[in-house]
């Protein structure tokens, strides 16, 4: 049986950068808002373990975006597939990425893609160029994670 699993980035402002994937993918932020309220209600955690992003309720230090299409839990709004996790840690980013993502655009539609990522806050870094196989871009994200633009 497959297991299942999600991409857990480490990043200095976790719902910041939960928003840009979101956009760059065309993700869904997920929405802990509701399980938040039942934790509070039922004494389980405290207000320090929550801040407000975007006018609603998060945990602190963590962001989460899912596949629009993919299932989800409507109580914890946890999503059940396709999904990358952002967790705020103290150390900042020391070297080059070893796992990135590939963002991939229409066929033919490279430089639209790129444009578009970085009106969201990417930036790039270098061509690559693979000559009759085609060729990408190699980007940032805004927290400096480095991916490729296909």
């Amino acid at each position: 049986m497959a297991l299942s699993w999600k991409l857990v980035i480490d990043s200095r402002d976790a719902p910041a950068l939960a928003d840009f994937w979101a956009a760059a993918l065309e993700y869904e932020v997920e929405d802990p808002s509701a399980l938040i309220e039942r934790l509070l209600g039922a004494g389980h955690i405290g207000e320090e373990a929550i801040v407000e992003h975007r006018g609603r309720k998060v945990f602190r230090g963590y962001a989460a975006v899912r596949h629009p299409d993919d299932p989800f839990d409507e109580v914890s709004g946890v999503g059940r597939g396709r999904r990358l996790l952002f967790q705020e840690v103290p150390e900042g980013k020391s070297g080059k990425n070893r796992l990135h993502i590939d963002v991939h655009g229409e066929p033919g539609g490279l430089d639209k893609l790129v444009s578009r990522l970085e009106g969201l806050g990417a930036t790039r870094v270098r061509e690559v160029d693979q000559g009759p196989a085609g060729h990408w871009w190699v980007m940032l994200d805004p927290e400096g994670n480095e991916f490729c633009a296909t």
